[in-house]
């Protein structure tokens, strides 16, 4: 099954762009939250993309992480599965910071020191603090093929690219606070010369 629009970039070139350290715009169907996500290899993220991510999409910067990971940390859910009452049923977790190397874990530097600690193969619970300033989400254990979320997809992509399974995902708004659809996505990537996918591209894929 192919999904592909002429608009929209291959799942290889999505794939190139992330492993080469770039951040893409991925969009998911109109008929689920309509929005795209920018969205980097979690073990690419620097101060500077972050700064981008905080001023250029002005979403929530999240960290999306395999549930394995998250069990390794220690990283709870904010609320247990059976609880989770959200539309889209998002795995948000507790909220962490690292321990070390940040001052007030809020500026694009200490939210990028977090990041890389809790990616780290080594990484360890007690080198994380809660609550802090980076939001962890755990993806489904069966992909995009278990929840066609922008949490599931960015982690298979940069897995795909053969990364560390875990990326950083922000929602990407509009200036005047609305939230950017494909139109405005579509110029978004433009103006800053970043690689657009879509998620159904991903899914079918795998088909």
């Amino acid at each position: 099954m192919n999904t592909q629009n002429k608009e929209f970039n291959t799942i290889a070139e999505l794939l190139s762009a992330l492993a080469d350290g770039e951040m893409i715009v991925l969009c998911d169907n109109a008929d689920r939250e309509n929005e795209g996500d920018l969205v980097m290899a979690a073990e690419k993220v620097t101060a500077e993309a972050i700064n981008f991510m905080a001023g250029e999409a002005r979403g929530l910067i999240c960290l999306s992480l395999t549930p394995q990971k998250c069990q390794e940390l220690n990283i709870q859910l904010m609320v247990p599965h059976d609880d989770n009452d959200s539309s889209h049923k998002t795995n948000f977790t507790v909220s962490i910071d690292a321990k070390h190397g940040t001052s007030t874990g809020i500026s694009a530097a200490d939210r990028a020191k977090t990041i890389q600690t809790t990616i780290a193969n080594d990484s360890k619970p007690e080198e994380l603090v809660r609550p802090g300033h980076i939001f962890p989400l755990m993806a489904h254990p069966d992909g995009v093929m278990g929840r066609n979320g922008h949490t599931e997809a960015a982690n298979e992509l940069v897995k795909m690219a053969g990364l560390t399974e875990a990326a950083v995902i922000v929602e990407i708004m509009n200036p005047d606070g609305t939230m950017a659809r494909v139109p405005e996505l579509l110029k978004f990537a433009a103006k800053h010369q970043l690689k657009i996918g879509q998620i159904a591209d991903l899914i079918a894929s795998k088909k």
